[in-house]
């Protein structure tokens, strides 16, 4: 840990570990990070020195593209996975909480009917905050806190809105179904979008497999008759 201090600065450690904090459950902190990032660096490029004949441009390439790599495959793409799985569950939890509130309860208590009641990653980490709020946060502080661990900016501006209509007194449950209209909207762009981009894969799949195979049914008697005359 002193010798992954020494050689890097505390401001990237701590922007690392801010990364590893998006990523909810997770085996990862910033310093066992950082010291399998550079462990695996190097045998990596020992491997590559001692048993291939490649040149001294290309090793040194290699070995920037998998010191990046690695970050890309244990933190950026997971984070954009966690990102459409939270949005994806964003819609059913923000409605129960919205229907909660409705029901009367304030804020912090229709959070934690809420996340008795939902099962879901976005439910953990709400619960997370009424945890640290038991220990001595305040529930503002909770919230502030929660959108660090928040990768989503959908949601994270939702949660933005809450905490402000708390401040202002402005009514929640308004607020709520603002929210709620904009995230089935946001769902609906996105099916279409899906929509949108099946004929192009379509026609992808249909000139690599398809046409290639019509060509074989037309051409394969003519091929035939000039093998069989060869």
């Amino acid at each position: 840990m002193n010798f992954i201090r020494k050689i890097y600065r505390e401001k990237d450690i701590k922007k690392i570990q801010a990364q590893i904090d998006m990523l909810g459950k997770t085996k990862w902190n910033a310093i066992k990070f950082m010291n399998y990032r550079l462990l695996t660096t190097i045998i990596f490029a020992l491997f590559i020195i001692i048993f291939t004949n490649l040149g001294y441009i290309v090793i040194p390439f290699l070995i920037i593209l998998y010191y990046y790599l690695f970050y890309y495959l244990v933190i950026t793409r997971p984070i954009k996975q966690r990102i459409e799985k939270l949005d994806k569950e964003a819609l059913y939890f923000f409605e129960v909480l919205t229907l909660t509130l409705e029901s009367g309860r304030n804020l912090e208590n229709s959070i934690g009917l809420t996340v008795m009641n939902v099962d879901s990653e976005l439910s953990y980490e709400f619960k997370k905050s009424l945890n640290e709020v038991k220990y001595g946060k305040s529930f503002m502080e909770a919230l502030e806190d929660l959108k660090k661990r928040i990768p989503s900016e959908t949601i994270n501006n939702i949660i933005l809105n809450i905490t402000q209509t708390s401040v202002f007194g402005n009514s929640i449950i308004d607020t709520m179904n603002n929210q709620i209209e904009f995230l089935r909207d946001k769902h609906l762009l996105e099916i279409k979008g899906k929509i949108n981009k099946i004929p192009n894969k379509v026609s992808i799949v249909s000139v690599i497999f398809i046409i290639p195979l019509i060509l074989l049914l037309i051409l394969g008697p003519v091929l035939i008759k000039f093998i069989m005359k060869g």
